[in-house]
């Protein structure tokens, strides 16, 4: 057994309490090491050396696992999201960043585990409240920089949340998992500059009032 999938503890002989952290880590490496099917309540147990009955106490059943385990993986992107939001900078500059740092950590899980990111992709299908929740914050924070924009004055009167989703729906190509394979496109980070340019003129009071600059790698 790996072991990440033995549960430690500080007294010889006892096992470790079974949390909902310990369940998810092992489901984890299991999906890593064996793919989407072995993405159930019974296959952790029996990594895990326990009852399924045991890990049912913490997860109800096979969808609800997949979908905490689709929710851990998408929240390890949002720290700095939620920093660049968070920072300092005028409404278009932070813009540009939190939509820079986005397709980067996309691209990053794209291409540095190829068939890990295939497959959390599999699972992302079947847990639609997860996924449903990480479009709502990115709606949420796109929105956030927008009505700070709006308060500048650098941005028009508009709606920051109907706005905000507009903005990840029009640049979806370059940070949704269904484009992945387009990424790697010689002339990608050209297309994302001309898609960019004319979402920002849809917000500024006056277009053009700001340069567009190059993605950050």
């Amino acid at each position: 057994m790996s072991p990440a999938l033995r549960r430690k503890s500080a007294t010889p002989g006892t096992e470790a309490p079974l949390n909902l952290d310990t369940i998810l880590s092992a489901a984890e490496d299991v999906i890593r090491r064996f793919g989407p099917a072995k993405a159930t309540v019974v296959d952790v147990a029996r990594a895990l050396g326990v009852s399924h009955t045991a890990v049912y106490r913490h997860v109800p059943s096979k969808a609800e696992l997949r979908n905490l385990v689709v929710a851990r993986w998408v929240e390890a992107t949002m720290p700095p999201l939620r920093a660049i939001v968070s920072a300092s900078g005028t409404a278009p500059i932070r813009l540009r960043r939190f939509f820079d740092a986005l397709i980067a950590a996309k691209r990053h899980r794209a291409t540095d585990d190829p068939e890990l990111f295939a497959t959390y992709r599999t699972l992302a299908a079947d847990a639609e409240s997860a996924v449903a929740s990480h479009v709502a914050e990115l709606v949420n924070l796109t929105a956030e920089v927008i009505r700070a924009g709006v308060k500048e004055g650098v941005f028009r009167r508009l709606d920051p949340e109907a706005a905000g989703r507009s903005m990840l729906f029009a640049t979806s190509r370059f940070h949704h998992p269904a484009h992945a394979a387009e990424w790697g496109e010689p002339n990608i980070d050209d297309a994302f500059n001309g898609v960019w340019t004319l979402v920002l003129n849809g917000l500024l009071k006056t277009p053009g009032g700001v340069k567009p600059r190059a993605r950050q790698k």
